[in-house]
C-alpha cells in the first residue's frame, strides 16, 4: 500500500510541485523499464511526507530501457525519489492478492526494504544548484 498512496493519488491529484518558485530541476533517469509499456510516474518526497503524500510528482511515457522525468522547482535540500511503471495507467501500482506489487518500482540509491519499503535515510539524495539527476532502477 505504501506506493499507491505516495504515488496513487499524488499523481491523479496533481502533476506540478507545490512550494517555492525557484529551486532545482531534478532529472530522474528510470532504468529498468520494461517493453515501452504504459507510463514512468515518479515522485520526490521530504522525510516528513515520504510515504504519503509527496509535494513533487511527474510522469512521461514508458520508453523500453530508461524512461527520464523532470521535476522542477525543488527547493534545495534532502529527498528521496521513488517510481514506478504503470503499465496498464490506472495511476495506481497493482498487487497481487496478497499485497506485493506486480508493476516494477523503485527508489533513489536503489534503496530496498527487507519486508516493505526502505527507510527514508536508505534513500535520500541531496538536491542542490540547477539541475540533481536521480537515477532509479526498477524491479
Amino acid at each position: 500500500m505504501f506506493l499507491r498512496t505516495v504515488l496513487g493519488c499524488t499523481l491523479v491529484c496533481g502533476l506540478v510541485a507545490a512550494g517555492a518558485a525557484s529551486g532545482a530541476t531534478v532529472e530522474v533517469r528510470v532504468s529498468g523499464v520494461q517493453g515501452g509499456k504504459g507510463k514512468v510516474n515518479v515522485a520526490v518526497c521530504d522525510k516528513e511526507r515520504f510515504l504519503k503524500q509527496c509535494s513533487h510528482s511527474g510522469s512521461a511515457p514508458a520508453k523500453a530501457g530508461e524512461t527520464v522525468v523532470s521535476l522542477k522547482d525543488v527547493p534545495p535540500g534532502t529527498w528521496a525519489v521513488l517510481a514506478y511503471q504503470d503499465e496498464n495507467e490506472n495511476n495506481e501500482l497493482d498487487r497481487n492478492f496478497i499485497g506485493i506489487p506486480s508493476e516494477n518500482y523503485g527508489f533513489s540509491r536503489d534503496a530496498r526494504g527487507k519486508f516493505g519499503p526502505p527507510d527514508f535515510e536508505d534513500a535520500a539524495i541531496e538536491v542542490g544548484g540547477d539541475r540533481t539527476v536521480a537515477p532509479v532502477r526498477l524491479k
